[in-house]
Protein backbone atom coordinates (compact mmCIF):
# COMPACT_ATOMS: atom_id res chain seq x y z
CA UNK A 1 0.00 0.00 0.00
CA UNK A 2 1.39 3.53 -1.04
CA UNK A 3 1.78 6.24 1.84
CA UNK A 4 -0.98 7.92 -0.29
CA UNK A 5 -3.52 5.22 0.06
CA UNK A 6 -2.46 4.91 3.61
CA UNK A 7 -3.07 8.59 4.72
CA UNK A 8 -6.69 8.10 3.21
CA UNK A 9 -7.20 4.66 4.76
CA UNK A 10 -6.19 6.80 8.80
CA UNK A 11 -7.94 9.94 7.43
CA UNK A 12 -11.76 7.40 6.81
CA UNK A 13 -10.76 5.97 10.06
CA UNK A 14 -10.83 8.84 11.93
CA UNK A 15 -13.66 10.36 10.04
CA UNK A 16 -16.27 7.19 10.77
CA UNK A 17 -15.84 7.46 14.83
CA UNK A 18 -18.06 10.43 14.49
CA UNK A 19 -20.26 12.53 12.09
CA UNK A 20 -17.90 15.42 11.26
CA UNK A 21 -17.41 17.29 7.79
CA UNK A 22 -15.86 14.35 5.91
CA UNK A 23 -18.18 12.02 6.83
CA UNK A 24 -20.53 14.04 5.82
CA UNK A 25 -19.83 15.20 2.51
CA UNK A 26 -19.45 10.87 2.11
CA UNK A 27 -22.84 10.80 3.13
CA UNK A 28 -24.28 11.45 -0.09
CA UNK A 29 -22.06 8.35 -1.54
CA UNK A 30 -23.20 6.47 1.29
CA UNK A 31 -26.93 6.36 0.11
CA UNK A 32 -25.45 5.11 -3.53
CA UNK A 33 -23.81 2.67 -2.04
CA UNK A 34 -27.11 1.78 0.58
CA UNK A 35 -29.55 1.55 -2.87
CA UNK A 36 -26.99 -0.60 -4.27
CA UNK A 37 -26.64 -2.92 -1.56
CA UNK A 38 -30.04 -2.83 -0.99
CA UNK A 39 -30.85 -3.44 -4.45
CA UNK A 40 -28.56 -7.05 -4.56
CA UNK A 41 -30.10 -8.20 -1.65
CA UNK A 42 -33.44 -7.89 -2.77
CA UNK A 43 -32.88 -9.54 -6.14
CA UNK A 44 -31.69 -13.08 -3.53
CA UNK A 45 -34.37 -12.46 -1.69
CA UNK A 46 -37.25 -12.36 -4.16
CA UNK A 47 -35.17 -15.26 -6.52
CA UNK A 48 -34.62 -12.92 -9.56
CA UNK A 49 -31.50 -13.98 -8.68
CA UNK A 50 -30.59 -17.62 -7.74
CA UNK A 51 -28.19 -18.62 -5.09
CA UNK A 52 -26.12 -21.62 -5.44
CA UNK A 53 -26.81 -24.06 -2.94
CA UNK A 54 -23.50 -26.72 -1.90
CA UNK A 55 -23.90 -30.20 -1.68
CA UNK A 56 -22.70 -29.58 2.22
CA UNK A 57 -24.21 -26.98 5.08
CA UNK A 58 -22.10 -23.91 4.75
CA UNK A 59 -21.57 -21.62 8.21
CA UNK A 60 -20.75 -18.30 6.95
CA UNK A 61 -18.47 -15.99 9.50
CA UNK A 62 -18.32 -12.19 8.39
CA UNK A 63 -19.17 -9.13 9.35
CA UNK A 64 -20.43 -5.36 8.45
CA UNK A 65 -17.96 -3.36 9.84
CA UNK A 66 -15.42 -2.51 7.88
CA UNK A 67 -11.61 -4.17 8.28
CA UNK A 68 -10.19 -6.28 11.24
CA UNK A 69 -12.84 -7.56 13.88
CA UNK A 70 -11.33 -11.13 14.51
CA UNK A 71 -12.42 -13.45 11.89
CA UNK A 72 -9.58 -15.47 11.97
CA UNK A 73 -9.49 -16.60 14.82
CA UNK A 74 -13.24 -17.23 15.27
CA UNK A 75 -12.80 -19.12 12.09
CA UNK A 76 -10.52 -21.19 13.73
CA UNK A 77 -12.29 -21.89 16.86
CA UNK A 78 -15.31 -22.52 15.17
CA UNK A 79 -13.72 -25.53 12.87
CA UNK A 80 -12.29 -26.68 16.30
CA UNK A 81 -15.67 -26.34 17.43
CA UNK A 82 -16.89 -28.38 14.68
CA UNK A 83 -14.28 -31.34 15.13
CA UNK A 84 -15.00 -32.09 18.10
CA UNK A 85 -18.45 -32.01 17.39
CA UNK A 86 -18.07 -35.49 14.80
CA UNK A 87 -17.45 -32.80 11.99
CA UNK A 88 -15.19 -32.77 9.17
CA UNK A 89 -14.94 -29.36 8.64
CA UNK A 90 -13.37 -27.48 5.18
CA UNK A 91 -12.46 -23.56 4.62
CA UNK A 92 -13.19 -21.34 1.90
CA UNK A 93 -12.19 -17.48 1.63
CA UNK A 94 -11.61 -15.04 -0.87
CA UNK A 95 -8.29 -14.70 0.19
CA UNK A 96 -7.66 -11.12 0.36
CA UNK A 97 -4.78 -10.00 -2.48
CA UNK A 98 -4.76 -13.30 -3.57
CA UNK A 99 -2.62 -13.83 -7.26
CA UNK A 100 -5.45 -15.99 -8.65
CA UNK A 101 -8.60 -16.22 -10.63
CA UNK A 102 -9.54 -19.06 -10.36
CA UNK A 103 -9.71 -21.81 -7.03
CA UNK A 104 -6.73 -22.40 -5.49
CA UNK A 105 -5.83 -25.11 -2.05
CA UNK A 106 -3.88 -23.30 0.57
CA UNK A 107 -1.14 -25.76 1.74
CA UNK A 108 1.87 -25.32 4.49
CA UNK A 109 4.26 -24.59 1.45
CA UNK A 110 1.60 -22.22 0.15
CA UNK A 111 3.17 -18.06 0.22
CA UNK A 112 0.51 -15.47 1.07
CA UNK A 113 1.32 -13.25 -2.07
CA UNK A 114 -0.51 -16.16 -3.72
CA UNK A 115 -3.35 -16.93 -1.61
CA UNK A 116 -3.88 -14.43 0.87
CA UNK A 117 -2.48 -13.98 4.31
CA UNK A 118 -5.43 -14.98 6.54
CA UNK A 119 -6.78 -18.23 4.78
CA UNK A 120 -2.31 -19.30 5.10
CA UNK A 121 -3.02 -18.44 8.97
CA UNK A 122 -6.01 -20.65 9.11
CA UNK A 123 -4.88 -23.47 7.45
CA UNK A 124 -1.71 -23.50 9.64
CA UNK A 125 -3.29 -23.08 12.91
CA UNK A 126 -6.31 -25.64 12.14
CA UNK A 127 -5.11 -28.57 9.91
CA UNK A 128 -7.95 -28.53 7.84
CA UNK A 129 -8.38 -28.31 3.80
CA UNK A 130 -8.47 -24.36 2.86
CA UNK A 131 -9.45 -23.20 -0.48
CA UNK A 132 -9.33 -19.57 -1.76
CA UNK A 133 -11.07 -18.03 -4.52
CA UNK A 134 -13.57 -14.98 -5.25
CA UNK A 135 -16.45 -17.18 -6.21
CA UNK A 136 -17.09 -18.85 -3.23
CA UNK A 137 -19.81 -21.35 -4.68
CA UNK A 138 -16.37 -22.49 -7.04
CA UNK A 139 -14.19 -22.45 -4.35
CA UNK A 140 -16.31 -24.69 -2.23
CA UNK A 141 -17.16 -27.10 -5.12
CA UNK A 142 -13.33 -27.39 -5.81
CA UNK A 143 -12.46 -28.30 -1.46
CA UNK A 144 -15.38 -30.87 -1.92
CA UNK A 145 -13.93 -32.39 -4.78
CA UNK A 146 -10.26 -32.44 -3.48
CA UNK A 147 -11.51 -33.66 -0.13
CA UNK A 148 -14.84 -35.37 -0.48
CA UNK A 149 -14.46 -36.52 3.57
CA UNK A 150 -15.54 -32.74 4.31
CA UNK A 151 -19.07 -32.42 5.27
CA UNK A 152 -19.51 -29.34 6.61
CA UNK A 153 -18.02 -25.62 5.18
CA UNK A 154 -16.87 -23.10 6.83
CA UNK A 155 -16.92 -19.60 4.79
CA UNK A 156 -14.40 -16.84 5.91
CA UNK A 157 -15.26 -13.27 4.98
CA UNK A 158 -18.96 -14.56 2.82
CA UNK A 159 -21.49 -12.59 4.58
CA UNK A 160 -21.87 -10.35 1.66
CA UNK A 161 -21.44 -13.18 -0.84
CA UNK A 162 -25.04 -13.88 -2.15
CA UNK A 163 -24.58 -15.60 -4.57
CA UNK A 164 -23.82 -18.84 -2.34
CA UNK A 165 -26.49 -20.09 -0.05
CA UNK A 166 -25.89 -20.49 3.64
CA UNK A 167 -27.17 -22.55 6.32
CA UNK A 168 -25.87 -20.53 9.29
CA UNK A 169 -24.48 -16.91 9.57
CA UNK A 170 -22.43 -15.55 12.15
CA UNK A 171 -21.83 -11.74 12.78
CA UNK A 172 -18.55 -10.44 14.19
CA UNK A 173 -18.57 -7.33 15.81
CA UNK A 174 -15.90 -5.22 18.21
CA UNK A 175 -16.06 -2.99 20.90
CA UNK A 176 -15.42 -0.07 17.44
CA UNK A 177 -20.05 -1.00 17.63
CA UNK A 178 -21.19 0.47 14.44
CA UNK A 179 -19.23 3.52 14.91
CA UNK A 180 -21.08 6.55 13.37
CA UNK A 181 -23.69 4.00 12.02
CA UNK A 182 -23.32 4.78 8.57
CA UNK A 183 -22.64 2.87 4.90
CA UNK A 184 -19.77 3.25 3.57
CA UNK A 185 -17.97 5.00 2.21
CA UNK A 186 -19.11 7.54 4.86
CA UNK A 187 -19.02 5.40 7.66
CA UNK A 188 -17.70 2.18 8.59
CA UNK A 189 -20.57 -0.44 7.56
CA UNK A 190 -20.71 -2.57 4.50
CA UNK A 191 -24.43 -3.38 5.76
CA UNK A 192 -27.30 -1.87 7.62
CA UNK A 193 -26.80 -2.02 11.38
CA UNK A 194 -30.33 -3.55 11.67
CA UNK A 195 -29.05 -6.46 9.27
CA UNK A 196 -29.98 -10.01 10.81
CA UNK A 197 -27.93 -12.65 11.65
CA UNK A 198 -28.43 -16.54 13.19
CA UNK A 199 -25.39 -15.72 16.06
CA UNK A 200 -23.68 -12.51 16.97
CA UNK A 201 -20.44 -12.56 18.50
CA UNK A 202 -18.51 -9.37 19.89
CA UNK A 203 -14.79 -9.44 20.11
CA UNK A 204 -14.23 -7.66 23.84
CA UNK A 205 -10.28 -8.16 23.29
CA UNK A 206 -7.95 -9.82 26.09
CA UNK A 207 -8.23 -7.17 29.09
CA UNK A 208 -10.47 -5.59 31.53
CA UNK A 209 -14.40 -6.49 32.70
CA UNK A 210 -16.56 -7.86 30.25
CA UNK A 211 -18.69 -4.69 28.43
CA UNK A 212 -22.08 -4.95 28.86
CA UNK A 213 -22.97 -6.07 25.27
CA UNK A 214 -26.38 -6.38 23.33
CA UNK A 215 -29.11 -9.56 24.13
CA UNK A 216 -28.14 -12.56 22.14
CA UNK A 217 -24.19 -11.45 21.62
CA UNK A 218 -21.86 -13.86 22.65
CA UNK A 219 -18.24 -12.71 24.38
CA UNK A 220 -15.08 -13.56 22.24
CA UNK A 221 -12.15 -12.70 24.02
CA UNK A 222 -8.22 -13.24 22.84
CA UNK A 223 -6.39 -15.00 24.73
CA UNK A 224 -2.33 -14.65 24.10
CA UNK A 225 -0.04 -16.61 26.42
CA UNK A 226 3.23 -17.60 24.56
CA UNK A 227 5.72 -15.81 22.40
CA UNK A 228 7.75 -17.63 19.99
CA UNK A 229 10.93 -16.83 17.66
CA UNK A 230 9.82 -16.03 13.99
CA UNK A 231 13.20 -18.01 12.92
CA UNK A 232 12.43 -20.61 15.55
CA UNK A 233 9.56 -21.71 16.65
CA UNK A 234 10.45 -24.44 19.30
CA UNK A 235 11.74 -21.07 21.13
CA UNK A 236 8.83 -20.31 22.97
CA UNK A 237 8.53 -18.50 26.55
CA UNK A 238 5.87 -16.86 28.09
CA UNK A 239 4.42 -14.18 27.16
CA UNK A 240 3.75 -12.17 30.72
CA UNK A 241 8.03 -13.20 31.24
CA UNK A 242 8.67 -10.21 28.98
CA UNK A 243 7.00 -7.79 31.40
CA UNK A 244 10.44 -8.02 33.38
CA UNK A 245 12.88 -8.12 30.82
CA UNK A 246 15.26 -5.12 30.60
CA UNK A 247 15.36 -5.36 26.92
CA UNK A 248 14.11 -2.41 24.68
CA UNK A 249 10.24 -3.89 22.97
CA UNK A 250 8.86 -3.06 20.03
CA UNK A 251 5.19 -3.75 18.99
CA UNK A 252 4.59 -3.80 15.06
CA UNK A 253 1.40 -4.71 13.59
CA UNK A 254 -0.03 -5.07 10.01
CA UNK A 255 -3.49 -5.92 10.46
CA UNK A 256 -7.04 -4.24 10.94
CA UNK A 257 -7.05 -2.70 14.32
CA UNK A 258 -3.92 -3.12 15.22
CA UNK A 259 -4.94 -1.18 19.03
CA UNK A 260 -6.25 -4.47 20.33
CA UNK A 261 -2.97 -6.25 19.43
CA UNK A 262 -1.30 -3.38 21.59
CA UNK A 263 -3.61 -3.50 24.09
CA UNK A 264 -3.43 -7.21 24.82
CA UNK A 265 0.68 -6.82 25.23
CA UNK A 266 -0.27 -3.59 28.15
CA UNK A 267 -2.51 -6.93 29.93
CA UNK A 268 0.17 -8.71 29.42
CA UNK A 269 2.21 -5.88 31.86
CA UNK A 270 4.70 -5.28 28.76
CA UNK A 271 5.73 -1.47 28.23
CA UNK A 272 7.02 -1.11 24.34
CA UNK A 273 7.42 1.02 21.35
CA UNK A 274 4.98 0.44 18.88
CA UNK A 275 4.74 0.79 14.56
CA UNK A 276 1.08 0.43 13.21
CA UNK A 277 1.06 -0.64 9.03
CA UNK A 278 -1.52 -0.84 7.03
CA UNK A 279 -3.65 -3.80 6.64
CA UNK A 280 -2.62 -6.63 4.82
CA UNK A 281 0.93 -5.33 4.51
CA UNK A 282 3.21 -7.41 2.62
CA UNK A 283 6.52 -6.69 3.78
CA UNK A 284 7.87 -5.77 0.57
CA UNK A 285 10.32 -3.03 2.68
CA UNK A 286 11.40 -4.35 5.33
CA UNK A 287 10.27 -1.94 8.82
CA UNK A 288 12.11 -3.84 10.89
CA UNK A 289 15.43 -2.73 9.83
CA UNK A 290 14.95 0.36 11.46
CA UNK A 291 14.07 -0.51 14.55
CA UNK A 292 16.30 -0.12 17.60
CA UNK A 293 14.47 -2.51 19.83
CA UNK A 294 15.97 -5.88 21.12
CA UNK A 295 12.88 -7.58 20.85
CA UNK A 296 9.96 -7.12 18.33
CA UNK A 297 6.44 -8.65 18.86
CA UNK A 298 4.40 -8.87 15.84
CA UNK A 299 0.90 -11.22 15.07
CA UNK A 300 0.63 -14.41 13.68
CA UNK A 301 -1.06 -13.27 10.61
CA UNK A 302 2.26 -10.65 9.80
CA UNK A 303 4.17 -13.84 10.57
CA UNK A 304 3.02 -15.71 7.67
CA UNK A 305 4.13 -13.09 5.62
CA UNK A 306 7.77 -12.80 7.15
CA UNK A 307 8.59 -16.33 7.35
CA UNK A 308 8.59 -16.02 3.54
CA UNK A 309 11.19 -12.40 3.23
CA UNK A 310 14.80 -13.93 2.82
CA UNK A 311 15.76 -10.41 4.72
CA UNK A 312 13.01 -10.67 7.52
CA UNK A 313 12.91 -14.63 8.27
CA UNK A 314 16.25 -15.10 9.99
CA UNK A 315 16.27 -12.03 12.18
CA UNK A 316 16.09 -13.17 15.30
CA UNK A 317 14.57 -10.27 17.21
CA UNK A 318 11.21 -10.96 16.08
CA UNK A 319 8.84 -12.68 17.98
CA UNK A 320 5.28 -13.68 17.32
CA UNK A 321 2.36 -13.96 19.91
CA UNK A 322 -0.58 -16.57 18.48
CA UNK A 323 -4.20 -15.75 20.02
CA UNK A 324 -6.57 -18.10 20.80
CA UNK A 325 -10.14 -17.65 20.53
CA UNK A 326 -12.11 -17.90 23.74
CA UNK A 327 -16.31 -18.05 23.63
CA UNK A 328 -18.68 -19.76 26.12
CA UNK A 329 -19.04 -23.45 24.56
CA UNK A 330 -22.85 -23.47 24.65
CA UNK A 331 -22.43 -20.91 21.42
CA UNK A 332 -20.71 -24.06 19.62
CA UNK A 333 -23.70 -26.58 20.99
CA UNK A 334 -26.20 -23.98 19.75
CA UNK A 335 -24.76 -24.22 15.84
CA UNK A 336 -24.11 -27.57 16.03
CA UNK A 337 -27.89 -28.13 17.35
CA UNK A 338 -28.62 -25.57 14.15
CA UNK A 339 -26.63 -27.82 11.72
CA UNK A 340 -28.34 -30.61 12.79
CA UNK A 341 -31.74 -29.71 12.42
CA UNK A 342 -31.21 -27.77 9.07
CA UNK A 343 -29.68 -31.24 7.28
CA UNK A 344 -32.92 -32.91 8.83
CA UNK A 345 -35.22 -30.39 7.91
Amino acid sequence: MSDRAATLESRLTRAWSGRGPLACLLWPLSLLFGGLAWLRRALYRHGWKQAQRLPVPVVVVGNIFVGGTGKTPLTIWLVEALRQAGYKPGVISRGYGAATDGSRAVTSASLAQDVGDEPLLIAERSGCPVMVGRARVAAGLALLAAHPEVNVLVSDDGLQHYAMARDIEIILSDLRGNGNGWLLPAGPLREPASRKADFAVCNVGSDGALPTLPAGTVAMRLAAEMVEQLCDRSQRQPLVALASTQQALAAVAGIGNPQRFYATLRHAGLAFNTLSLPDHYDFADNPFAGLSAAMILITEKDAVKCRAIEAIKNDPRIWVVPVTARIDGALAEHIVEKLRERSTA
